[in-house]
């Protein structure tokens, strides 16, 4: 069975489609066969992998309405085992659409149920809001990889998503786990950079990722040309920093990974009742006051 892990965050701009599209290809690259899951209906995710989502017949629009199997919506990229499925604008209707619909949060996993023994891994990219798409994100999803900008106000908006994380737990999904913290846009140059990192790294541990993304020209041009940054600029600090963030993700993840299937399985089980360790009422804008570039 793949991991299923959904790369969210309810600020928009922290680098999740960016994060998503580079870990995938870096992971296929590594030889695990990858599945992104475009649930945002600007279809960034799907452009930033090569593909047109205008061109496309299906969508994960048809798939949420249930017209469509997930199969039948899946598209291969230009590197070998990196698969997407994209989404569309239309997309952005569906939450109006399964307002009364049964089940209505549980579309997404029953539809991945189809395909989650094809996959090493299967990451859903998020919209950048806590609608319907996204609550079927996390009801499907095992683990959560949470983009955090290293810029002010970068906890700003955490403490609102480990509270709704809590509430998708209780209600749909008790196996759901934030399993990693990624810090993106690092600027070196920069003594805010370096103390946001610190103070993310005290409220959350071991969570956050040794690896940090790094701001970089190779990274804002590769959507541009549609290609990952490690096709693009492969020698890139870029494209480096990802491949070394998939290794990570996958040395470190095979535990939580493990953990998270068996509580899926097991509902009652330690794993499915993990405690967050940053109370959500804790969670602070990072306080840098004086700080310089």
């Amino acid at each position: 069975m793949g991991r299923i892990i959904a790369v969210t965050n309810q600020k928009g701009g922290v680098g999740k489609t960016t994060t998503a599209v580079n870990l995938c290809a870096a992971l296929a690259e590594s030889g695990q066969k990858t599945l992104l899951v475009d649930m945002d209906p600007q279809g960034n995710a799907a452009t930033g992998a090569g593909i047109d989502p205008r061109a496309v017949d299906t969508s994960m629009y048809q798939v949420l309405l249930g017209s469509a199997e997930i199969a039948h919506c899946i598209r291969p990229t230009g590197i070998e085992q990196f698969d997407v499925a994209p989404a569309r604008l239309e997309m952005s209707g569906a939450e109006i659409e399964l307002v009364s619909a049964f089940s209505r949060e549980l579309k997404l996993r029953h539809a991945l149920a189809a395909v989650v023994d094809d996959y090493d891994y299967i990451f859903i990219d998020c919209p950048p809001s806590l609608g319907l798409l996204t609550v079927n994100a996390l009801s499907a999803a095992v683990e959560i990889l949470v983009p955090v900008q290293c810029e002010y106000y970068a906890l700003e908006g955490l403490g609102q998503l480990l509270h709704n994380v809590e509430l998708v737990r209780d209600s749909l999904n008790p196996a759901l786990v934030i399993s990693a913290i990624v810090m993106v846009m690092y600027d070196a140059r920069t003594r805010l950079a370096a103390e946001v990192v610190t103070d993310v790294r005290r409220h959350f541990g071991d969570r956050v990722c040794r690896v940090v993304i790094p701001r970089t020209v190779r990274l804002s041009e590769a959507p541009s040309v549609g290609q990952p940054v490690t096709v693009y600029a492969p020698t890139s600090r870029g494209a480096v920093a990802y491949q070394e963030l998939a290794r990570e993700i996958h040395e470190r993840g095979e535990q939580a990974g493990a953990d998270g299937i068996r509580a899926a399985h097991d509902p009652g089980s330690d794993e499915s009742r993990e405690a967050e360790q940053a109370d959500p009422a804790d969670v602070a804008p990072i306080n840098c006051e004086g700080a310089h570039t």
